[in-house]
């Protein structure tokens, strides 16, 4: 049989059990019987058949009327797809008696219906029955004139046939292979022995166990034999190409295609006898001249199956090519809409040599607002890094980093947001963003803790025991108080320059008792203290109280805290950036009042773990903050007469100060 005409190399059988497709997937399929007498299952009920390879136009009246002649049939069905009514091309048929049934199996299997032959079994509803595979054999390189009778008639002297099948295409022609099942594996093992590298009708017959398709897939790589060669020239005939295959092995068949006019398509398939053969003709002849052309020979696979092949080896030189260039490539963001690819290469060009340059964009062309350069050497790259990030571009401040898959850089981010997590211990309370302001007594006064007014939400706030707030080694005499908490409804404030506003900030423990460092003297003398901002405060915002109590943790490497960092790890994009804003602005106004806005926004152009390495880094926030500066400067930006806002503030007038005592 023509290699061509062939769906799967020797080692590829479909399932015989499915020789109908529909069966195989939908129905019951062929049942195990021995004779007429057993073959119909012990279990069934009624003597029932199964009908198959009918034609879509065929209804339960064409059956009825073809197999009510044998006898009385009590149901006849063609099953039916639910959703479009169409013939799934398979049926059942009922028979009162069971004789009749074993009549009807006889006379009307591989008869006509509307000019259609059909093939008629045993009906088995045991699954693993059907599935085992017992008796199964595959059989190829068949004549196009054998049909589903002659087959059978071939086979049937070995032992009882259950199921015989003929794959044909939609146009009804042969596909050159079949499927052949008996009812005892040993009657199976024999016609193997006898029929494999037989003549039939011309053809040399290759008959083997068949094998399922999930089984035969994790295998057929090293062993196949079928062979697909392409780059043929126009003169090049089958005989050339079979004297040229068959020093390396028995060949079964020979295909060149060619189109309705005789001419050559310039591909053809080569069928061997045995895999060896067939791989070392695959290592030889590939790239080997055959007239005038280099041939291109390769192992013979279905479309879906090169489909795959090709899919794998793209990722392999993409991962390759991503190994290689890893460390040399770099990513841009923050890209004015006006920069094409000249006007980046142009840029990034003195820092070495630039194999290639890119800005992204969308369908219409618009500019996506990032892009890649890549380096020749990663030294050029981190280069480019080092002295690329920040600066203006355009009138915009360039993020450059070196690139990352987002696979990659999603699983960086959320391992070192779990190393924050690990670093720091559990939280109890949370200071939520807006929440009012703490009021602290004199140490000479003591006031219990104050009931919660109407709307209170929010948990109590608490204090460490060793939080200071003068930051200054204890003094022998210590006092103990207690502070009282006035908790209020949530509500947004102006921020204040020289006083930190509201942020949410995670506090370590419910405790509601600290040490003062300081010695006696009258509360009344002490509320007339004027208010500074580290020493002896009338009273603290969240975020000072908060930061202060952070800075002397167990662990002062990171002021972040397992829930800020789970759900920080857990947020959108966009709430990643609004979240590290509400944290980042309070500890930029420290240093920048007047541009704490300003300098916010261009600090959150940075990659989230970069910020939130500022946010556990006083000494590189206080550097980042210079830098910031120092560029507002260089651009002379405009003054503002408005004053700075904490991003998640509202503007909502500050309520009158309520005094501790």
């Amino acid at each position: 049989m023509p290699a061509s005409e062939m769906e799967a190399p020797a080692s590829a059988h479909a399932s015989a059990a499915a020789a109908d497709d529909s069966q195989e997937d939908s129905a019951p399929t062929a049942a195990v019987a021995a004779a007429a007498d057993e073959a119909q299952p012990a279990a069934a009920a009624v003597p029932a058949l199964y009908v198959g390879d009918l034609h879509e136009d065929v209804a339960e009246e064409h059956l009825f009327e073809a197999f009510s002649k044998i006898g009385t049939v009590t149901s006849v069905r063609v099953c039916r797809d639910n959703a479009t009514s169409r013939s799934l091309r398979y049926g059942y048929v009922n028979y009162f008696s069971r004789a009749d049934a074993v009549v009807a199996l006889d006379k009307l299997n591989h008869s006509l219906v509307l000019d259609k032959p059909i093939r008629v079994m045993w009906s088995n509803r045991d699954p693993d029955a059907r599935r085992s595979g017992v008796g199964n054999i595959f059989v190829k390189n068949l004549s196009s004139s054998v049909d589903n009778a002659s087959l059978q008639e071939l086979f049937s002297k070995f032992g009882d046939v259950l199921s015989c099948k003929v794959a044909k295409n939609e146009d009804g022609t042969s596909r050159g292979y079949g499927f052949v099942q008996f009812t005892s594996q040993e009657s199976a093992d024999e016609a193997i022995g006898n029929l494999n590298g037989s003549l039939f009708n011309d053809r040399k017959l290759h008959v083997a166990t068949f094998i399922k398709k999930s089984e035969r897939s994790a295998n057929n790589d090293d062993k196949f034999t079928n062979l697909y060669m392409k780059h043929l020239d126009d003169d090049i005939t089958e005989e050339l190409v079979k004297l040229k295959f068959s020093q390396f092995g028995s060949i079964v068949s020979v295909k060149i295609m060619k189109r309705p006019d005789g001419s050559s398509l310039g591909f053809g398939f080569v069928s061997f006898q045995n895999p060896e053969s067939a791989i070392k003709a695959q290592s030889t002849m590939n790239g080997m001249l055959l007239g005038s052309k280099a041939l291109y020979v390769a192992r013979a696979q279905k479309k879906e199956e090169r489909k795959q092949y090709l899919q794998r080896l793209h990722e392999e030189k993409r991962n390759e090519i991503m190994t290689r260039c890893n460390e040399s490539n770099v990513y841009i963001k923050n890209i004015h809409d006006e920069v094409d690819d000249d006007a980046l290469r142009a840029r990034f060009v003195e820092f070495g040599n630039i194999t290639s340059a890119k800005v992204m964009r969308d369908d219409k062309g618009i500019s996506r607002g990032f892009g890649f350069v890549c380096y020749s050497t990663p030294e050029e790259a981190k280069s480019a890094v080092n002295n690329m990030r920040g600066v203006m571009f355009f009138g915009k401040p360039l993020y450059v980093a070196i690139f990352q898959r987002k696979e990659e850089r999603k699983a960086k981010l959320q391992q070192h947001f779990a190393q924050l997590a690990r670093m720091v211990g559990p939280a109890n309370s949370m200071i939520p963003t807006g929440y009012p302001q703490v009021y602290f007594a004199h140490p000479s006064t003591h006031i219990p803790q104050g009931p919660p007014r109407h709307g209170f939400v929010y948990p109590p706030m608490g204090l460490s025991h060793e939080w200071r707030p003068s930051m200054f080694p204890p003094a022998p005499n210590l006092q103990q108080i207690h502070s009282p908490v006035m908790p209020n409804s949530p509500r947004h404030y102006r921020s204040n320059r020289g006083r930190m506003g509201g942020n949410m900030m995670p506090l370590p423990h419910a405790v509601h008792t600290m040490n003062y460092m300081t010695h006696p003297q009258p509360a009344k003398e002490f509320m007339s203290l004027p208010r500074q901002r580290f020493n002896h405060p009338k009273y603290f915002s969240n975020d000072v109280m908060a930061n202060s109590l952070a800075i002397h943790q167990s662990d002062p490497v990171s002021t972040m805290n397992d829930s800020f960092s789970n759900y920080l790890a857990s947020a959108p994009p966009a709430e990643q950036k609004n979240l590290l804003g509400n944290r980042l602005y309070p500890l930029v106004e420290r240093h920048q009042p007047e541009l704490a806005s300003k300098i916010t926004g261009m600090l959150l152009e940075l990659d989230n773990s970069e910020v939130v390495t500022l946010l556990c880094s006083s000494e590189m926030l206080s550097v980042k903050v210079d830098e910031c500066v120092q560029l507002l400067q260089a651009t002379k930006p405009k003054a503002e007469d408005h004053e700075a806002l904490h991003p998640g503030f509202m503007l909502e007038p500050r309520p009158p100060s309520v005094n501790a005592s």
